[in-house]
């Protein structure tokens, strides 16, 4: 009952007007930016970042980002559908089968199929988080300086692991943690690496960072690549209505794609595309032979979708709880409620609890807006791929410069912006993922407090870090999740170099 008072309390946050007004602006931001294409949910929130510092409303922010955060996931899908090209890496899947359904003349169904799955898995996700609101943080109370370090060390492990090419992973990873230690130090009160400059002595902005990162340099590639925006022919939508057949073979796969993108979105460095793939190898496991899967089997496109809404929940219930954000998008929102002075992890709920449960309830109604924007508005959405890159680069351009310039109104940040942005291009044309560094960007200050807490309460002994029987367990699966796809990878480089040996036929000798 605990539990529903205080979702009561939530909803009594998240229905004020100005609140559900700040929810729809973020779902109809976050369904644009899923549209089009390149454009992802982490730029789109580091760009609201300074706006929403200047409205100086926290809650209201973070309904915000909710909005974006579940609309950009909403949105990728329909141009994923119907025009065969994802607006987010999240819904390449969907053009597997979805596609295939518009070619086949059930463009309303596939839609439709994507709405109702995109909405039922949000709801499951949701209903998760509120019932893991208070288990997650009764454990976070409960652990340490050691254990919270270790669970810190964990998180990078799995976003090195996840995140791509294992060792171009592990360079971002460890990238990010040395711009984290930019500024004065937090356990001696030294400075570090400031170079002379006082605009470095509070460290890094990572509203600069992030814009620079994201925002600039998906700029600088568009321009690059001299890229148009999708000019297909959209068939006709037709009917938004599902077959009593579809919704039979939907249901489950709803049902399944939730679990699996539920799961995956919990862990660090996963993501939802991760979970698409995963949702999608599902379906194949649990269908019968017969069913048509990449030529239009609506499980295939039930099933990914329902498990790319549900990993965005699960993304949020570590960031809100644990204070360790699972994803670029939720490192950016982590840092908003930083920039706050609010208390991240655990001590969020305790000391505002209005925040996370206003946040909890507008995700509710997030999922309704949603479907209300995405399928009556679809032949309005499709009309945004024809947007030139020459109005929309030069516009997203305007307004990070804008934007970083209000944070701190000064002309160093800007320049701080455009240099990492052509580093975050350097990085992207180079295969080395971002989401690793940003995470570790955002987590190193909090590694070395607990860190500093625990040699402190220890007198200096770090052997400290090794003393807890929990912690040392997560020590030895942090270990197990950063060498096994090396093994994996060595094992498949042998069987590639044997192989030829093993398959060589001896020539025909000639007399």
């Amino acid at each position: 009952m605990d539990v529903l008072n205080q979702l009561a309390d939530g909803f009594a946050v998240a229905l004020q007007p100005k609140y559900l007004l700040y929810g729809f602006i973020g779902a109809l931001l976050g369904t644009i930016i899923g549209i089009l294409p390149g454009l992802g949910k982490s730029t789109t929130i580091a760009l609201l970042l300074p706006l929403t510092y200047a409205i100086g409303d926290p809650i209201g922010a973070l309904i915000m980002f909710g909005g974006v955060f579940y609309g950009a996931s909403y949105g990728g899908s329909t141009t994923a559908i119907l025009v065969n090209t994802p607006g987010e890496a999240d819904s390449v899947v969907a053009t597997l089968d979805g596609h295939q359904m518009v070619k086949r003349g059930r463009a309303g169904a596939a839609l439709v199929t994507a709405a109702v799955g995109s909405f039922v898995a949000g709801t499951i996700g949701t209903i998760a988080i509120t019932l893991l609101a208070t288990p997650m943080v009764s454990l976070a109370l409960a652990i340490g300086p050691v254990e919270y370090f270790s669970f810190i060390l964990l998180a990078f492990c799995l976003v090195t692991a996840l995140g791509g090419h294992p060792l171009k992973a592990a360079f971002a990873t460890l990238f990010g943690l040395a711009l984290g230690t930019f500024g004065i130090d937090l356990n001696s009160g030294q400075s570090r690496f400031t170079f002379g400059m006082p605009e470095l002595q509070e460290g890094l902005d990572f509203v600069v960072v992030a814009v620079g990162l994201f925002a600039v340099s998906e700029v600088l590639i568009g321009i690059g690549m001299v890229r148009g925006h999708v000019d297909a022919t959209v068939k006709p939508v037709g009917k938004l209505r599902m077959t009593r057949e579809e919704v039979r073979h939907s249901l489950p796969a709803w049902g399944r794609g939730s679990v699996v993108g539920f799961i995956v979105g919990i862990l660090p460095g996963a993501g939802a595309t991760m979970s698409t793939f995963l949702a999608y190898a599902t379906e194949k496991i649990f269908a019968k032979p017969t069913v048509p899967f990449g030529k239009g089997a609506i499980e295939g496109l039930a099933g990914p979708e329902a498990a790319n809404n549900a990993a965005a929940s699960g993304a949020l219930a570590p960031m809100l709880f644990l204070g360790i954000p699972g994803s670029a998008a939720t490192a950016i929102m982590l840092a908003g409620l930083q920039g706050f002075g609010l208390p991240t992890g655990p001590l969020l709920l305790d000391e505002h609890p209005s925040v996370v449960w206003g946040l909890i309830a507008s995700l509710y109604i997030a999922n309704v807006l949603l479907v209300i924007l995405n399928l009556p508005l679809v032949p309005l959405w499709v009309k945004l791929l024809k947007t030139p890159p020459a109005l929309l680069y030069p516009l997203v351009l305007a307004i990070c410069v804008i934007g970083v310039y209000g944070v701190n109104t000064r002309m160093f940040d800007i320049y701080l912006m455009f240099g990492f942005g052509i580093l975050g291009f350097a990085f992207r044309k180079a295969g080395i993922p971002l989401a690793p560094m940003v995470l570790a960007l955002i987590l190193s200050p909090l590694m070395e407090t607990q860190i500093g807490r625990a040699v402190n309460i220890s007198r200096g002994d770090w052997s400290v870090l090794l003393s807890s029987p929990a912690a040392n367990a997560v020590y030895v699966v942090a270990l197990l999740v950063v060498l096994l796809p090396v093994v994996g990878h060595v094992r498949r480089r042998r069987a590639a170099q044997a192989t030829p040996d093993e398959d060589r036929t001896p020539e025909p000798t000639h007399v």
